[in-house]
């Protein structure tokens, strides 16, 4: 069975992420900064994608993963990112883990694996 957040509106989780970084002291532009890292997209995408409510699904589709994505490692959720076996739930994962690591206080270039 599908997992109900491929088909999400990334648009949905969005202002969540704003709201737990707001809540620590980290800013929107740090979580874009995280996002085109991860993703490989422009702030324009980013908005597009979010205008369009594209679903995380397709989000990812058109994403070019970064190359240190791979050391996106740990915990989140319960669940250690480099063991989840769907490519996308994984992908998922890793972005909620480096908005994870931002709003625990983590420096920008140790959550951009720099």
């Amino acid at each position: 069975m599908e997992h109900k957040i491929f088909t999400m509106p990334v648009a949905e989780v969005y202002p969540h992420y704003v709201t737990k970084l707001a809540r620590k002291g980290r800013t929107e532009e740090e979580l874009r900064e995280v996002m085109r890292w991860l993703t490989g997209y422009t702030d324009a995408e980013i908005d597009e994608a979010l205008a369009d409510r594209t679903d995380f699904r397709n989000f990812f589709a058109g994403a070019q993963l970064n190359d240190a994505a791979d050391q996106i490692t740990g915990v989140i959720c319960g669940v250690r990112v480099e063991e989840v076996e769907d490519p996308l739930m994984r992908q998922i994962r890793m972005m909620d883990k480096l908005v994870d690591e931002l709003a625990k206080g983590k420096k920008m270039e140790k959550v951009l694996r720099g």
